[in-house]
């Protein structure tokens, strides 16, 4: 019962880290999208995309990573033979992928803080891209937990319908920004 009750909780804070981690690097890319406004509206909207995300950072994100991270642990202490398993080996690896997104968001936060009314140095399409990188980590994290042994027996199949997946998000994204630049 313990280990259920624990991995409850694993999952709630996911969902929770991802829910930050997914509007954090959202609003890099409204704040980036100020580079074009008036001086005033420009500072006023940047003041308060700054307060959100260092609030979003250190209020939701941090903390329910902290409490997922521990979960998982406390997880893998109660039953050691997850570490034998090569599903788990894979999912592992893409947590790997997920702290260093992770650090790289970290690190524009401390960007964020340090600008005083500058600009992002990323370009807005990198940014637009980047915020489904999280998507694409969940998605992989999630199919591995899911399938488990299949993941290992049907990893092409995986990782063809993946990539499919990323070009399909890629291009959407590219063409919605497209599209916004013509209005």
């Amino acid at each position: 019962m313990l280990y259920t009750i624990i991995k409850a909780l694993h999952i709630i804070f996911m969902v929770s880290y991802f829910a930050g981690i997914f509007y954090l690097v959202r609003l890099f890319v409204y704040y980036k999208d100020t580079d074009a406004f008036a001086e005033d509206k420009k500072k006023i909207l940047r003041e308060q995309y700054i307060f959100m995300a260092r609030r979003l950072w250190n209020i939701i994100t941090v903390p329910a990573g902290i409490i997922m991270a521990v979960c998982g642990l406390v997880m893998i202490f109660l039953n050691t033979g997850l570490m034998k398993t090569p599903w788990f080996h894979l999912k592992l690896t893409f947590l790997v992928g997920l702290a260093c997104y992770h650090y790289w968001c970290w690190k524009k936060v401390q960007q964020l803080k340090v600008l005083d009314g500058d600009t992002l140095e990323t370009a807005n399409i990198k940014l637009r891209q980047a915020n489904e990188i999280a998507t694409f980590l969940l998605f992989l994290v999630v199919f591995t937990v899911i399938l488990k042994y299949q993941v290992i027996e049907y990893w092409w199949q995986l990782i063809t319908g993946f990539f499919v997946l990323v070009l399909l998000i890629m291009t959407t994204v590219k063409l919605v920004n497209k599209k916004k630049k013509k209005q």
